[in-house]
């Protein structure tokens, strides 16, 4: 697959939006193709994402690369999570909102090791790619699950959270055996949900991140660190090469624009700043692990 290095995360589409604001999907969606972002990560689960897919983008469907996830029981589905039956229809119903007969990339949706192990979703998966509904499949998730999707061999692609305070990825060596397996890396929460540099936290959700961006900016300014906060964050994250492609989610069309712009405009970043939070988080992270 050839992917642009910046792709879109629809979880913030499918949460924040509603069918009613397709024609919103569509210019957040229309605007990252035309300017040649080509690689679209939604999930099962994440409500209304893949049906603002297909009623507004499947027409393209030629131009760009997409992937979606299974295993967690969503959409009113009847069933239990993680077993074989529950992701073979979540496939299938995920092909149907998305008026496509194949995506991409099917992926795992962040289970543990134990159900792994046991084996049943990924025979799932793997069906599923020899029946031509998927090209590739992946493991999307973090910590030890992660170093056992990328040991085990079974996998195409790997999606983990990695940024400049989450960088267990690094440190722990799990993007460099992915790299050397030859998978393709897929980066969430690249910019760390907004925290560094905020005022407070920007959600429930980035609390964990704002808690270490203000123990890590403690020690004063990054050193040669743009001054726009964000071209900070996803700098460091395309600053490590094993790294193929980030996703960065929004519902809001022009925050798409500006963030098409600081990768276009104003990367890479200087070195000296991303070997600076290497140094800061390696100080301070020892027991950080990777956020989900």
């Amino acid at each position: 697959m050839q992917v642009s290095r910046l792709g879109v995360g629809l979880a913030e589409i499918g949460f924040n939006l509603t069918m009613n604001d397709a024609k919103q999907a569509g210019q957040v969606l229309n605007r990252a193709l035309d300017a040649g972002i080509n690689f679209l990560d939604t999930a099962a689960c994440y409500d209304v994402s893949e049906q603002l897919v297909g009623e507004t983008v499947s027409k393209r469907r030629g131009e760009y690369v997409l992937a979606t996830k299974a295993g967690h029981v969503t959409g009113g589905y009847e069933g239990q999570p993680w077993e074989y039956r529950t992701v073979v229809d979540s496939i299938d119903r995920s092909l149907k909102r998305m008026r496509t007969d194949h995506v991409d990339v099917v992926q795992l949706h962040s289970c543990g090791v134990d159900v792994l192990e046991k084996g049943d979703v990924v025979r799932a998966l793997q069906e599923a790619r020899q029946a031509g509904k998927t090209r590739f499949i992946g493991y999307s998730g973090d910590n030890e699950a992660a170093h056992w999707a990328v040991d085990s061999g079974l996998f195409d692609t790997l999606q983990t959270s990695f940024n400049l305070v989450d960088q267990k990825a690094r440190t722990t060596g799990l993007l460099k055996k992915a790299g050397q397996r030859r998978m393709g890396i897929i980066i969430k929460r690249p910019i760390a949900n907004g925290a560094w540099g905020a005022k407070s936290s920007p959600s429930g959700y980035a609390s964990e991140y704002y808690r270490r961006a203000e123990q890590m900016r403690a020690d004063g300014p990054v050193q040669s660190a743009p001054e726009d906060r964000i071209t900070l964050a996803l700098g460091f994250t395309f600053a490590h090469p094993e790294i193929n492609v980030a996703i960065v989610g929004t519902h809001n069309p022009e925050h798409m624009r500006s963030n098409i712009g600081k990768v276009e405009e104003s990367l890479p970043i200087d070195a000296r700043a991303v070997e600076d939070l290497h140094r800061r988080f390696d100080r301070l992270g020892g027991d950080w692990r990777q956020m989900g």
